[in-house]
Formats: structure tokens, C-alpha cells, sequence
């Protein structure tokens, strides 16, 4: 029985060892093989064909090899298909390119046999193609200023294929094109921007390139933009101002949009040396400034400004809104300063303003061809208006010119008490006091009696 026992042990320990170097021995005897995959570029949308093929290690294809082509999606492997190669060792499996470039990215498994060694080949990422698009892109030959043009974009390939990408629109700025709106065309190939076009202007669309669509850029659109008014048009053989101004700012509120506020840092320090000066009869805190949408000369709205007296300030700023609701003409309503000291005036250069059509008020100043006589103006509570068609009869003669003396037009020069501006500045307590003798001259009277120093002066006062 002991004997037998070990006898038994001895087989045991035997049948321990003999099974794995049998199991060495069968797998090290596997002949080695390699998987290909290949393929050629394609667009999105289009079938390529991989060609999967497998050899063993003396370059014998396999015939008849069990593959499995994987596809790798969102960064995880999926199976697409399993196949057999042929005679020469190789077989084609379709797969569906994608307009993702990352997810045509494919690999191939060959499983191996009682001969031959499993295999995987190497990652391969098939190449995306970019297809050709075109732009469409549309906008209005004309758009009122302040209302909306509607930019469409239209993107495609030649074969009508939908585009969805992003979208450029670009305005010509001087000689460079600016992008004003980015967006993203739809599944369509479309997209849709309203756009408030504040000056003439030309656009295009520009399609960026993506994964599987090349870029594109439309033709160009001119959008002419026109005024909200009616423009005010020279009358034949009329001199214009001798001094231009640039155009103010356009309006961007509704209606006149008046405010009121008191004289800031920055303009104080504009005024002064040039519209005020020491020993002037009203001060910074008697002074306020208006700013008011005014409908300018070429029909268009734009934002004027002007210095008056404190004590006047909500007559003339009713005033002014009541020419910007009639609609009458302004020519430039620029405050005084602008135009710089004269040592003949002894303040703001009034010849300058006037000689370039300006509105304005506050101008600590003599009367212009009177020296020593202080102007009305001087207080803040005059007002000139369209000057350079409503001259003043100076001393010396018409300024800032003759022709429109006796050459009025109506919208913007007024020549009775009749005329509409003359009654609407009447209405809101400012007195056109000197008739045809200072056409462009009103004085306010509600509020400016409270005023403790009255211009004094005789025939002249403008």
C-alpha cells in the first residue's frame, strides 16, 4: 500500500508539469501573421471600400481568414462588419465616410487559427475629403435709415448639398473687410440677419471651412441707405457755407430725445478761453447744456448739442423739440466753442459760426461789428438759428452773406412773424425781436426776466 501510494504521488507531480510545456510548446508553434487595412480618401456621404488583408510571417496570404472590421466612434470601438478573405489573402469591406473626420478612423482584427496567430492591424484614418461650396448671400439695394435689412445666406455645395457651419458677415471698411455677425447656418444650409444699416455700406458672407466642406465667400451687396426725411436741396445759383462742418452724430433715440444736465468737467474746460471768460455775466452753475435729435439738412436725424442760460433752458429745449416734431431743418447745431476764441468778438468766433450755418446760443461775446456792446448771448438767452440762410444786418452790412437776405427759402429761413418756426419759438417764450434785421435771432423772454443782469444794448443785438 505505501509503495502504491507513492507510485500514485509520483504521477500526480508528473501530470503537473507535462500539461503546460505541452500548451508552450503548441502556441509557440502558431505562425505569426499580419492584418493591413487600407483605403482611399472619399467625401462625407460616400461608400469607401476598405481592403483588409492578412499574411503570415513567410508574406503567404491567408485565404479564407475570419476578420472583423471595427469603426472607432466617439472614442469607442464598434464592430462594422465581419468578413472571410479571398484566394489572395484579402477582402473589401464597405463603410459609410462621415462628416466627423475623428469617426472614419478604422481598424481590422483577424482571429486567428490552429496555424495562424491572431492578429490586429495598425489604426488607420481614412482621409475626409473637403467638398466645394458656394455662398449665396442677399440684402436690399436700399434701406430707410434706422430700420432693419435683412442679410439671408445661403449655403451649398454645387450638388445641393446643405452646408451647416459657421458664417461670417463682413462690412468694408476702408479698404478692409470687418466681420459684424457670426452665426451658424442651419440644417438647410441657411441663416437670417436683421441689421439696423446706419450709412451706404457694401457686405459679404464668408463661409468658414469645416471637417468636411471648403470654404466660401459670396459676391458682394451695396446697400444704399437712405434718409428717414425729406432732404433740404440748395436752391439754383445759392452760395453755401464757407466753412463745412462735418455731420453730427446720427440720432439713435426716438423722437428729439431732449435732456438737460449741467455743464460737465470736460466741457467747462472746452468753454472756457473761448465761449466764456473771466467776467462774463453767467457762470458754469447758471449755464446748462441741451442735447436734442434734430432733423438735419440731408433728411437724416442726428444729435446736436447747445449751452443757454439755467433759467431759460426748458423754453428752448421745448422749442427745439417742437422744430424736431414739425420737422424743420437744422443746419449743424455745434456749441460755440468749436469754432475758437475771437479777440475782435472778445469771446467765441461768431463770424466762424455763422459762416458755416451753425446753431447755437451761449457766447459770452460783443455784438458782432459793435465793439464793446456785449451780446445778448452773453447770458445764454438768445438763439441762432440756420445762420448762415438767416443773415444779420450788422453795421457794417449782411453777415455772413447777402444772397440769402433776399433769396429765403422756406423750410429752412423764415422772413414774417407767419412763418412756422417764428410762431413755434413764440409759443415756448423765445421773441423773434428783431424781425428782418437778425433773421436768424430769437430772445427768451419767459424765465429771463428773473436773469440780475439784462443785456443792455440799442438796435444792435445780435
Amino acid at each position: 500500500m505505501r509503495i502504491a501510494s507513492l507510485v500514485a504521488l509520483f504521477g500526480m507531480v508528473i501530470g503537473l508539469f507535462s500539461a503546460p510545456l505541452s500548451a508552450n510548446a503548441d502556441e509557440s508553434a502558431l505562425i505569426a501573421t499580419t492584418t493591413t487595412i487600407t483605403g482611399p480618401a472619399r467625401y462625407e456621404g460616400q461608400t469607401v471600400n476598405l481592403d483588409v488583408g492578412v499574411v503570415a510571417a513567410d508574406s503567404t496570404p491567408l485565404a479564407g481568414a475570419a476578420v472583423t472590421l471595427e469603426r472607432r466612434l466617439g472614442g469607442v470601438w464598434r464592430p462594422v462588419a465581419d468578413a472571410t478573405t479571398g484566394a489572395n489573402g484579402h477582402v473589401a469591406i464597405p463603410a459609410t465616410m462621415s462628416r466627423v473626420a475623428s469617426d472614419n478612423t478604422f481598424r481590422a482584427r483577424y482571429a486567428g487559427d490552429q496555424t495562424h496567430a491572431a492578429s490586429v492591424s495598425a489604426v488607420r484614418t481614412i482621409t475626409l475629403l473637403r467638398r466645394a461650396t458656394r455662398m449665396g448671400f442677399s440684402a436690399p439695394l436700399r434701406v430707410v435709415d434706422e430700420t432693419y435689412a435683412v442679410f439671408k445666406v445661403l449655403w451649398r455645395t454645387p450638388g445641393g448639398i446643405p452646408v451647416h457651419g459657421e458664417v461670417r458677415i463682413q462690412q468694408l471698411v476702408g479698404k478692409r473687410w470687418v466681420a459684424r455677425r457670426t452665426m451658424n447656418t442651419d440644417a438647410a444650409g441657411r441663416a437670417t440677419w436683421n441689421y439696423k444699416v446706419r450709412s451706404d455700406s457694401r457686405w459679404r458672407a464668408v463661409g468658414i471651412a469645416g471637417s468636411w466642406a471648403k470654404g466660401a465667400i459670396s459676391g458682394t451687396r451695396t446697400v444704399d441707405n437712405r434718409p428717414p426725411g425729406v432732404p433740404f436741396r440748395m436752391p439754383r445759383g445759392a452760395p453755401s457755407p464757407r466753412i463745412k462742418l462735418p455731420a453730427q452724430p446720427r440720432a439713435t433715440q426716438p423722437g428729439a430725445a431732449v435732456t438737460v444736465s449741467p455743464i460737465s468737467h470736460p466741457i467747462w474746460r472746452q468753454m472756457v478761453g473761448r465761449s466764456w471768460h473771466s467776467g462774463c455775466p453767467v457762470g458754469r452753475s447758471g449755464l446748462r447744456l441741451i442735447r436734442v435729435n434734430y432733423w438735419a439738412y440731408d433728411g437724416y436725424r442726428r444729435r446736436g448739442e447747445m449751452v443757454v442760460n439755467a433759467r431759460v433752458a426748458g423754453n428752448v429745449a421745448g422749442a427745439l423739440k417742437a422744430m424736431y416734431d414739425g420737422r424743420h431743418p437744422i443746419r449743424a447745431m455745434y456749441r460755440v466753442d468749436r469754432f475758437g476764441w475771437s479777440s475782435v468778438l472778445h469771446g467765441g468766433n461768431d463770424y466762424r459760426s455763422m459762416a458755416a450755418g451753425n446753431t447755437s446760443a451761449f457766447n459770452c461775446r460783443n455784438v458782432v461789428n459793435s465793439p464793446g456792446v456785449k451780446s445778448p448771448h452773453s447770458w445764454g438767452t438768445a438763439v441762432d438759428v440756420n445762420t448762415w440762410e438767416n443773415p444779420y444786418r450788422s453795421r457794417t452790412g449782411l453777415v455772413p452773406n447777402s444772397w440769402w437776405h433776399y433769396h429765403p427759402s422756406y423750410r429752412v429761413s423764415w422772413r414774417s412773424t407767419s412763418h412756422p418756426v417764428v410762431q413755434l419759438m413764440r409759443r415756448h417764450g423765445l421773441r423773434w425781436t428783431y424781425g428782418n434785421g437778425d433773421t436768424q435771432h430769437f430772445d427768451a423772454t419767459a424765465g429771463a426776466a428773473r436773469i440780475l443782469i439784462a443785456p443792455r444794448c440799442v438796435g444792435e443785438c445780435h
